[in-house]
This record gives structure tokens, C-alpha cells and sequence, in this order.
């Protein structure tokens, strides 16, 4: 039985190269290294959670892997927050923020056990 993993979407899948490090791994510890400096905290969530997303939905479009389509608009709308919280338009409670954030990320990867890492099956076009 052949794995989604194995057919032609997993080619096109930035998480297994080297570009994951610089679209995941490395906004990902500038977000942890956020929530301990509050003043910094605007100027590094905002471009790695821009990052992220922007990764994801490339990911999306490129291989189309299942918790993309969902993690990359939700990184674009958690930088849009932390920036109207940096204008004053909204509250940031950070903790609360990122467990949300990470929360939805992890259920997103969950949701590909039962319906496979990527939405184009293998066989089709």
C-alpha cells in the first residue's frame, strides 16, 4: 500500500528541505525568544509568524499539505493581531496568544492521521 508520502506531493513539500529551517525552525525559536522580551516581542512576532504563513500557503499551493491550508492563514492572522495589539486595538494576553496559536497548529497536523498528509491523493491529477 503506497504512502501520500511517497507519491508526488511529498517532492513538492518544503518541510522535508532544507527550506524548513528558515520558514519553520528558525521564526519558530524567534517566537519563543518573543515571548520572553515584551518589548522586542512586536518586531519578532509580527515577520515570523508572517514567515510561517507565508510558508505554509506556498506549501499549500506547492504540495497541497492538509494542515497548510489551514496554518498558514492562521499564521498571516496572528501576525495581523500582534499588530493591531501593537497599535493599541486590541489585547495581547501572550500566553493565552501562543497557546492558541500553537494549539490550532497542532490540531491542523492532527487532522492529517485521518485524512492523509496531503489533499491531492495518489493517482490523481
Amino acid at each position: 500500500m503506497a504512502d501520500c508520502s511517497t507519491t508526488t506531493g511529498n517532492r513538492n513539500d518544503l518541510t522535508a528541505k532544507k527550506a524548513a529551517s528558515l520558514l519553520w525552525y528558525i521564526p519558530a525559536a524567534v517566537v519563543l525568544l518573543g515571548s520572553f522580551w515584551a518589548r522586542g516581542r512586536p518586531w519578532l512576532w509580527i515577520p515570523a509568524f508572517l514567515v510561517m504563513g507565508g510558508g505554509c500557503l506556498a506549501n499549500a499551493k506547492g504540495c497541497e499539505r492538509l494542515h497548510c491550508y489551514f496554518t498558514g492563514p492562521l499564521y498571516i492572522l496572528a501576525a495581523l493581531y500582534v499588530a493591531l495589539s501593537t497599535l493599541g486595538l486590541v489585547r495581547l494576553n501572550p500566553g493565552l496568544f501562543l497557546l492558541i496559536v500553537f494549539g490550532a497548529s497542532c490540531v491542523a497536523v492532527c487532522l492529517e492521521m485521518p485524512f492523509g498528509r496531503y489533499r491531492r491523493k495518489e493517482g490523481s491529477g
